[in-house]
């Protein structure tokens, strides 16, 4: 009650006040060793996306996190530099061909989204968390999904719930915002993990990526 009135939360999660710090916490510290473990493969991964095709090793596309606010999330890139000149913000869909085949590979692999990892350093996305979408997609959805602005009350993450249960690419996003708000809801740090742990496994099964 407040002031004598009833009242119900309706964006109550843990992640706040310590728990947020301990989120941060725990983002820092794995990001940073994962990103000394995997600094091979990721210069494995640059030469290979230099040698497909010509222009930059790494892609920036803007995206949403937290409270709205936009960054430019990093990935390697996997298709030519001007892909997206004729059609502008497009859907990747099952039937993708604008990839080049090792940007397939990469994608297929979820490879190319390693790059995030720095973002992660930066503070502008956790490791589990909503995926970031673009700002041309948001305007797009926040009417058509109950609950889709509700996703951006915490860090977009590389990885998540809705993910690990094969919710990505074109899929239902519906289906896809009711894993993330029930991940928002229930947040711990063991939730956490069990996503990260079930994140390699579902790299392998996954129908979704492309």
């Amino acid at each position: 009650e407040v002031a004598g009135l009833p009242v119900i939360n309706l964006t109550e999660s843990p992640m706040a006040g310590a728990n947020q710090m301990t989120k941060a916490a725990e983002d820092y510290l794995l990001a940073s060793l994962i990103v000394l473990a995997i600094s091979p493969l990721l210069a494995i991964l640059a030469i290979g996306v230099k040698l497909s095709s010509p222009g930059p090793v790494l892609y920036r596309q803007r995206r949403v996190t937290w409270n709205g606010a936009e960054f430019a999330i990093l990935k390697f890139r996997s298709m030519p530099v001007d892909a997206e000149s004729a059609t502008g913000p497009a859907w990747a869909k099952p039937d993708e061909d604008r990839a080049t085949p090792f940007g397939r590979f990469m994608r297929r692999w979820s490879l190319d989204e390693l790059p995030q990892f720095f973002n992660v350093l930066k503070g502008e996305m956790s490791i589990v968390g909503p995926r970031p979408e673009r700002p041309e997609f948001i305007e797009r959805f926040r009417d058509q999904i109950p609950g889709y602005m509700q996703k951006h009350l915490v860090k977009a993450g590389i990885t998540g719930w809705a993910q690990v249960n094969d919710l990505r690419g074109n899929t239902d996003l519906g289906k896809r915002i009711e894993y993330d708000l029930f991940y928002i809801e229930n947040w711990s740090i063991w939730f956490d993990l069990r996503i990260i742990l079930l994140t390699a496994w579902q790299i392998v099964r996954s129908r979704n990526a492309y």
